[in-house]
């Protein structure tokens, strides 16, 4: 859909994004972490088309730009204005048909759980809502790519669960959507790729099916320090650690997982736990970022 190459841009002397590269596909949902000011939001605004590079070019594949909606992470409304009336406005400037506005408006209050708040002035909303709001006039118009900087920002766990069923509605319905969110578990949940940006540049970047399935790890735990059996242990597989009362096998080691524990038993060692996981995005970010 978009591509970006060799993206560079500067705040006077502070570089927000250095020769960074990205392709965005037709019908994902893309996940961007990062820590503070690793360039998350200059990225949607630039992609939102609310800056210009100063380096790179950014090329479309179809035959026109897509359209696009945005939910910015700070989010300024007309305070007077109700809901409904809100969405009503931010239809027409969307090009939505003035013949279909109201359905459309209607659609997206219901899909965000706000129609019975819809007669509610924006200035007595909470964060919630506002948030929820925010959303809704994002998806107005059915753009081809979506992008949202912390959808979930300020919502409680009902609310989560709302704006996470409504990412997966638009990928169901051949939208594309790109988020950043500090909510790993959310990025987890509903993304499809996973890009972690820092310091304006991707530092990793995977397939979110292939990145959580890296590096599975086993861990035995004995009643006793396991220091007398190591070498016995380490020479079983290269990657097989012993550490105190534990063992840890990844790897290539994993099928060994049943040799071990028979060692260990036929030892005289008693197992109190045998846990069996794999990569979460909080030990790829953690990795990553330091």
């Amino acid at each position: 859909m978009i591509e970006l190459r060799n993206i560079t841009k500067r705040y006077y002397s502070l570089v927000a994004l250095d020769q960074l590269s990205l392709t965005i596909e037709p019908n994902e949902v893309l996940g961007i972490v990062g820590p503070n000011g690793a360039g998350k939001t200059t990225l949607f605004k630039l992609l939102a088309g609310f800056l210009r590079p100063d380096g790179g070019a950014v090329r479309v594949h179809g035959p026109v730009w897509p359209t696009i909606g945005f939910k910015p992470e700070r989010l300024l409304y007309p305070g007077h204005h109700r809901l409904y009336q809100y969405l009503r406005v931010a239809a027409a400037l969307c090009n939505v048909p003035s013949a279909q506005i109201s359905q459309a408006v209607e659609q997206a209050l219901a899909q965000l759980h706000l129609t019975d708040v819809a007669h509610k002035r924006v200035r007595d909303c909470s964060k919630g809502m506002r948030q929820r709001l925010g959303l809704a006039q994002a998806m107005l118009g059915q753009p081809d790519l979506i992008l949202l900087d912390e959808p979930t920002d300020g919502l409680d766990p009902d609310g989560q669960v709302c704006v996470m069923q409504v990412i997966r509605s638009l990928q169901e319905a051949g939208q594309t959507v790109i988020l950043a969110s500090h909510q790993l578990q959310m990025i987890t949940d509903v993304c499809t790729r996973l890009i972690i940006l820092n310091r304006g540049q991707i530092y990793y970047e995977s397939n979110m099916q292939e990145a959580l399935s890296l590096r599975p790890q086993a861990t035995i735990i004995a009643t006793q320090e396991l220091t007398p059996l190591a070498d016995m242990l380490h020479a079983l597989h290269p990657e097989l650690q012993v550490s105190g009362r534990a063992v840890i096998l990844e790897h290539g080691a994993l099928p060994l997982r049943r040799h071990v524990l028979s060692l260990i038993l036929g030892a005289g060692y008693d197992v109190v736990h045998v846990e069996q996981k794999r990569t979460t995005i909080h030990d790829i970010y953690a990795e990553v970022v330091r």
